[in-house]
């Protein structure tokens, strides 16, 4: 059975002193519902400090991007190594990445294999414009996304990955995905494209998170589908009681509660 995941992704939000708070009140009731993974992804600036304020319990840390090299004259990146250092996950990909700073699928690729290289779990975020959606082309576009980012790992690699789902129309826009349209896509599309690649059983191990508009009122209709193993959480993950609401209700809706 796949862990559930709830990744809270930040953005660019919170200074060091705000993301502190913003841990410290949801830190223990988020360690009190079990069964499900959660994780915290800050701006860079703000991983130390939160890094430091769950450090040797089961929250965990990702990174919001990083730079396929180890090192270099990179100017403004984070490589991989300085991600590892504090954190377990980092997002790849993020439909905000591709579209303000032209990220390609084949950079996705690079920072993969670099992620996991360094025992990093990439979060690799793939999903269709509105413009994409209303042409009746999500299906070719996201399974394109999926096929690009996995180009040339194992299926053993590719078990281990996360992947979020994310409608770029439903991203900050306050609309969200039916169930139902989260579960064809993240299930018929992105599951049915690595099955198609690596076989039944990496398929079946590999997670898939929606993202888009997550809330707590519609958290657990979102949970409650089979493909659906968790969220990338957006706007919600800045409140503290709207992200606890969110991972208990995926703990009700997974049976982990």
């Amino acid at each position: 059975m796949r862990t559930p995941i709830l990744a809270g992704n930040w953005k660019m939000y919170k200074t060091v002193a705000e993301a502190k708070s913003l841990v410290s009140e949801s830190k223990d009731d988020l360690l009190a519902v079990s069964g499900v993974d959660k994780v915290f992804c800050p701006p860079f600036l703000a991983v130390p400090a939160v890094a430091e304020l769950v450090a040797g319990t089961a929250l965990g840390v990702g990174a919001q991007d990083m730079y396929w090299e180890d090192e270099g004259a990179y100017t403004g990146e984070v490589s991989p190594l300085m991600a590892k250092e504090f954190c377990q996950y980092v997002i790849i990909g993020h439909s905000e990445r591709r579209e303000y700073f032209g990220e390609t699928d084949a950079d996705v690729n690079k920072k993969i294999k670099a992620a996991l290289r360094h025992g990093l779990t990439p979060i690799v975020c793939v999903g269709e414009s509105l413009e994409i959606r209303q042409a009746g082309d999500t299906e070719r576009w996201v399974t394109e996304q999926v096929r690009g980012a996995v180009a040339d790992l194992t299926g053993e690699q590719v078990a281990g990955l996360v992947f979020a789902y994310e409608p770029i129309w439903a991203i900050g826009t306050g609309l969200a995905a039916t169930p139902q349209d989260a579960e064809h896509v993240c299930g018929s599309v992105v599951r049915a494209t690595v099955r198609e690649m690596y076989g039944a059983q990496v398929a079946e191990a590999v997670r898939i998170q929606y993202g888009g508009s997550i809330k707590p009122g519609n958290a657990l209709d979102l949970m409650s589908q089979p493909n659906v193993d968790g969220g990338l959480v957006g706007g919600a993950s800045l409140q503290a009681a709207d992200f606890v609401a969110i991972v208990r209700h995926t703990a009700e809706a997974k049976g982990t509660a």
